[in-house]
């Protein structure tokens, strides 16, 4: 189905574009094969992260240890790609200044 495959195609697009830019901002990132979200680490209190992010860079992820019963997921975040490209690169935008 041709719908599919373009689809596919605007996801890893759109994938690609989100964790090429946060590697180029120092994350450490984890690029998924199936699924809308790209998991970051961001070598710290990923919750404490998270509830600063919207304020500081009005950009927002979800702590990973949410979906966890133990430690493994405290410095990692969920980001999601499924957005439009121009919205991505906002974002990263907005990364890159409180990164800095």
């Amino acid at each position: 189905m041709p719908w599919v495959t373009g689809l596919c195609a605007q996801l890893q697009a759109r994938r690609d574009q989100l964790c090429d830019g946060l590697a180029e901002l120092g994350f450490d990132v984890v690029r998924p094969q199936a699924t809308y979200f790209a998991t970051v680490d961001v070598h710290t209190d990923a919750v404490a992260f998270c509830r600063e992010l919207p304020h500081r860079a009005g950009v927002v992820a979800i702590p990973s240890s949410v979906f966890y019963d133990s430690a493994a997921g405290d410095s990692y975040v969920r980001v999601a790609f499924c957005k439009r490209p121009e919205v991505i690169a906002e974002a990263l935008t907005r990364l890159k200044a409180v990164r800095a």
